[in-house]
């Protein structure tokens, strides 16, 4: 029950909602409660007798009381379910908000299919206890406490008796809870493992098909399936056993208040409109501890739902604002870029060792740099600090003398245009894509024709206001990738950074790309990673990265020269376009 603590807050920012909610419980159950006593006045009226007016004021009172007690109880389901909702929302913003500013490391740990679930049906398992049970809870409770009393008046011995079987419930409650919680967890993570194995089979559904893996993967989703349907089927099990259980115990009391009630109306001490009167108390006592087994349930899947959602509001994000922040110098230009001893690996994958170990340069503010390697050599992981996606374990990375860990976030991420290795494309306009909230000033234009978008226009028929699929379905991977690079220009950074981002257009394409970079980019400071060497030999500064350190530095003349590890890999490329054309 302590992972609902968490829920407090959000209950406490509709406080008004839920108090005009709870007090037309109140009300609703008084109304619904002074329907025996005006059952047994009519009755004892015709019983003893007495005038005719008697029973018909009884009638009218519970006509006038029911409608009452309905149109409360009507208000009361409208405020708090619509309170719960409300709360609903708020927490799904906070749960959004708290994800969006996790760092790289997180989306390691959690798979985005985990994460939906948690956003989705956990929510809605703690929705229930936002409003459904907490309505029930106190709706028993106030009902309890208004009714015992009225059942203590009319005959304590009868009252005893009738409650007598209801000792055992809270044991009942307390073991059943513990049950109900444990396979409710069960549920929500294997909820959580196939709405992964669904997401990750829709963003793969290519390969699937084009390794006729249809059938495997139903089968995979099939059992996982069949073990939601099992451990669903063990919560029933439980469930259907914990109703009839609180109904029989209700039957006993009845039948006990029949039995004994009876003697006392025979010898005279209870009137038949008591005892009539007592029956319908016992009544209306008995429905809400049934129901009472139903809002245990929904608090213990509830609270099972909110431990997993606090698994993910009580991360911390690796990367944050800094505390005591320094801004960047004014400058109308380009900044200059370095990397002082710098050591870093990734937090999940210790194992692997260092990605990249030592690595120093100094790059000034409008030259160009050129990061070179074999595959997995740490040329990604080198822009991924300079965007600061990751910190760096050892060392320091600098821009115009600041360490950016001392840079807002938000300043820093003006100050650097990245165009990642995986493109990545919304499913909005081609135009909101480019800009992604830069002002349309003429600047979607320029950056297209930079990044050599504008030739994808004719095949698009809208334009720039053409939908794009999910993830630019609709593009070719090249488009994709110069629609990045534009979007990147649009932000017009002091700082650019290109992680083979150019891969999958052909080298004519890229060569025209290249050009028109040049001139855009005349004025900022460059960084371009590729496994092409031809699209950097123009860079001020080439490093050559292996196994995470710097082996070559220089320009394309310098290493060209040393006949070192650039010239392996330019013969290598050499060789292998030969072969191509051959």
């Amino acid at each position: 029950m302590r992972e609902l603590r968490t829920l407090l807050p959000y209950l406490r920012s509709h406080q008004r909602t839920l108090g005009a909610g709870l007090l037309l419980v109140l009300i609703s159950n008084y109304l619904n409660t002074r329907v025996p006593g005006y059952v047994q006045q009519g009755i004892d009226a015709l019983h003893q007798g007495g005038p005719f007016a008697a029973v018909r004021t009884a009638v009218l009172l519970l006509i006038g009381v029911a409608l009452a007690g309905g149109v409360a109880r009507y208000g009361m389901r409208q405020l708090l379910n619509s309170a719960s909702r409300r709360v609903e929302y708020d927490v799904r913003n906070a749960i959004f908000r708290e994800i969006q500013l996790m760092s790289p490391e997180f989306y390691d740990r959690y798979p985005l299919g985990d994460v939906m679930a948690r956003t989705t049906n956990d929510l809605g398992n703690v929705r229930m206890v936002a409003g459904p049970a907490l309505m029930y809870l106190v709706d028993t409770i106030v009902r309890a406490a208004i009714v015992v009393p009225l059942m203590l008046r009319i005959s304590p011995t009868l009252t005893g008796i009738a409650l007598l079987p209801l000792i055992s419930l809270p044991l009942v409650m307390t073991i059943v809870g513990r049950i109900i919680h444990r396979r409710s967890e069960a549920i929500t993570e294997q909820f959580s493992t196939i709405t992964s194995h669904v997401h990750e089979n829709l963003s793969g559904v290519r390969i699937i098909r084009a390794y006729r893996q249809e059938r495997a993967e139903g089968e995979r989703f099939r059992d996982l399936n069949e073990e939601y349907a099992r451990r669903n089927l063990s919560l029933a099990r439980v469930q259907g056993l914990f109703h009839p259980l609180l109904a029989l115990l209700g039957g006993l009391g009845a039948a006990a208040v029949l039995y004994f009630g009876g003697r006392l109306v025979m010898a005279g001490r209870v009137s038949v409109g008591a005892f009539v009167a007592f029956g319908i108390y016992l009544v209306t006592l008995v429905w809400p501890m049934i129901a009472l087994g139903w809002v245990v349930s929904l608090v213990q899947r509830g609270a099972a739902s909110m431990g997993r959602i606090n698994q993910l509001m009580d991360e911390e994000p690796a990367v944050t604002d800094p505390p005591a922040p320094v801004h960047l110098p004014a400058a109308t230009g380009a900044r200059s870029l370095a990397f002082e001893h710098v050591w870093f690996r990734y937090p999940n994958a210790v194992e692997r060792g260092w990605v990249l170990e030592d690595v120093s340069f100094e790059l000034p503010a409008g030259q160009a740099l050129a990061v070179v390697g074999a595959t997995g050599a740490g040329k990604t992981t080198l822009a991924d600090l300079i965007v600061r996606a990751y910190d760096p374990d050892r060392g320091r990375v600098l821009i115009d003398g600041v360490d950016i860990r001392t840079i807002p976030l938000a300043e820093l991420r003006r100050a650097v245009g990245f165009v990642p290795q995986e493109t990545f494309l919304f499913s909005e306009t081609l135009r909101e894509n480019v800009l992604l909230g830069a002002p349309d000033d003429g600047r979607l234009e320029r950056a297209s024709e930079t990044a050599q978008l504008t030739e994808a226009l004719p095949a698009l028929p809208a334009g720039y206001d053409t939908m794009l699929g999910e993830r630019g379905i609709n593009l070719s991977g090249g488009q994709k990738q110069r629609a990045a690079i534009a979007r990147a220009l649009a932000q017009d950074p002091p700082i650019f950074v290109l992680d083979d981002s150019l891969s999958a257009v052909d080298a004519q394409t890229e060569a025209r790309i290249l050009r028109a970079l040049r001139g855009a980019l005349e004025g900022r400071t460059s960084v371009t990673i590729s496994h092409r060497l031809a699209a950097v030999r123009d860079a001020d500064l080439i490093l050559v990265l292996d196994g995470g350190r710097i082996v070559e530095r220089g320009t394309h003349h310098d290493l060209i020269g040393s006949a070192g590890r650039y010239w392996e890999l330019l013969r290598r490329q050499q060789l292998e376009e030969e072969l191509e054309v051959r």
